[in-house]
């Protein structure tokens, strides 16, 4: 399977990376790393993308999951020579967090953006038909559950509900059986369904 292949080759970059003493340059390293899970970083960063911050692939900024992937890619660069994950599972986790802190920024330039246009715009004529960028609490409240979720129920929840990843493929980036990232993710459910019961259920259906 291709994601074995990809999870065998960034192991063996990852035990490359640790062999390299802190004074030694690890960029040929890190780059190589990088290039071999590209395929990998673009899916999950087009799942987020689209199951997470979908008004930001419309106007204004029209944004593509490759500009995504290539600004991610320049993060983890920059924070590679700092931290160094030790297994697959780390380094997905670390590309995950790098997605959601490169979105996040982007949502508020976004934001800012349109409440700038909003506001010369009513200087001259009120819009009201126009419709609000920000996120609805409900989504907030999602999104905050989400991230309050102990790690490992998050990253099974990350990985299969929000970057549609199978199991088994989730399970393959976080090193486990199957059967535990179901436990976990069935888990995640059930603390989420706790935080958020008065949503619709139909938001996180049972697997």
């Amino acid at each position: 399977m291709v994601e074995e292949h990809t999870t065998t080759i960034v192991k063996r970059y990852l035990g490359e990376l640790a062999e390299i003493s802190g004074d030694m340059s690890n960029d040929a390293v890190i780059r190589a790393l990088l290039s071999s899970s590209v395929g990998r970083l673009h899916i999950l960063c087009r799942s987020l993308l689209y199951r997470s911050y979908p008004r930001l692939t419309r106007p204004p900024l029209n944004l593509q999951s490759e500009e995504i992937l290539s600004n991610v890619v320049e993060r983890m660069m920059k924070a590679m020579k700092v931290v160094r994950p030790e297994t697959v599972r780390q380094f997905f986790a670390l590309a995950n967090k790098h997605m959601r802190w490169e979105l996040n920024d982007l949502a508020r330039k976004c934001d800012n953006e349109v409440r700038d246009l909003e506001l010369r715009e009513s200087a001259v004529v009120k819009q009201p038909d126009s419709v609000p960028s920000q996120m609805s609490p409900n989504t907030v409240r999602i999104l905050e559950a989400i991230e309050g979720l102990p790690e490992d129920e998050r990253e099974a929840f990350s990985l299969v509900r929000v970057h549609g990843m199978t199991q088994a493929d989730a399970a393959a980036v976080l090193g486990v059986a199957p059967k535990t990232v179901q436990r976990r993710l069935h888990r995640s459910l059930l603390l989420l369904g706790e935080k958020l019961r008065d949503l619709q259920p139909a938001l996180f259906p049972e697997t």
